[in-house]
């Protein structure tokens, strides 16, 4: 079902912690099922973004924080909350080795730490994590807007069946040595000249050339393109009398290799920014820390 709310911040939100001179880091924790990710933002800037993978939300969590502030140098006493968001959060309801807690909500940290990221102020966040959430941030409005059920758990689990791997790095290696046009159907094999606004290489039909003795490297590759051009349309149609023509990319998928090409191939056809900010992945986390000074 999808959850559709409004959320105001103040518009020196953003503002006041990139000038903040206190010594006291402010802590951010994406909390997953099996997945944590950590930052510090001290004087605006982000510290040391950290990513640990466990069998279950708490030994992540755990194992995180402690790996964060060793790593680091960082005492308990420079902290003063932590600040906590995702699936994954909802398992803490106790300090964090004697540190107070707080939960934030996951959609309004999608869109401050997109924000943050991109110096955008108005635009789509495309969070693309096991399934795709889209955020509209437009001045000092956050609003989720929907979503697709199509992200990170789609490719994995498609990959279980048809490559019998669900190793991320396996599937976009394979995926490398693919070739698109032998799954996916093209402008260009229907008609013998380009269609208003649809140039020959634009996708007709996802995986419509696909035989059944296709190689894994093109099999992998049509997955990963499936799922990149899906959720990159769904964003699009999103965006549809908003007059917003900028997205924000977050999540674990902004690091496969083929958002630089899936992602610059629609910018051309529809006139839209995609963009994927240095710390994509842990936009979400950033946003948390940033809302400890509104709290």
């Amino acid at each position: 079902m999808t959850l559709s709310y409004t959320v105001f911040f103040s518009s020196s939100t953003v503002h006041n912690t990139h000038h903040s001179t206190t010594m006291n880091i402010a802590i951010g924790i994406d909390v997953g099922i099996s997945t944590t990710k950590i930052v510090g933002i001290r004087d605006g800037k982000v510290i040391s973004p950290l990513r640990i993978k466990a069998n279950d939300p708490i030994t992540s969590l755990y194992g995180a924080f402690g790996k964060y502030l060793y790593d680091n140098k960082i005492e308990l006493s420079q902290i003063d909350k932590v600040m906590l968001t995702g699936v994954g959060a909802a398992y803490i309801d106790k300090p964090l080795y004697g540190v107070p807690t707080e939960h934030v909500d996951e959609f309004m940290c999608d869109g401050l730490g997109a924000k943050y990221e991109s110096r955008l102020e108005r635009m789509i966040v495309v969070s693309m994590g096991t399934g795709t959430s889209l955020v509209s941030c437009d001045g000092d409005e956050i609003r989720h807007i929907g979503g697709v059920g199509i992200g990170g758990g789609t490719l994995s689990g498609l990959s279980r069946l048809l490559l019998k791997t669900d190793d991320i790095h396996q599937i976009a290696a394979l995926a490398a040595g693919g070739d698109i046009s032998h799954i996916n159907l093209h402008i260009g094999d229907i008609s013998a000249r380009p269609l208003p606004g649809l140039p020959l290489d634009a996708t007709a039909s996802l995986f419509a050339n696909a035989q059944a003795n296709a190689p894994r490297e093109d099999i992998a590759l049509g997955l990963v393109w499936m799922v990149l051009q899906t959720v990159g349309s769904a964003s699009i149609l999103s965006s549809l009398g908003r007059g917003i023509r900028d997205f924000v990319l977050i999540g674990n998928l902004t690091l496969l290799p083929q958002c630089k090409v899936v992602f610059p191939a629609m910018e051309k056809i529809y006139g839209v920014r995609f963009i994927i900010p240095e710390y994509s992945e842990f936009c979400t986390a950033i946003g948390a820390a940033l809302l400890r000074d509104e709290r």
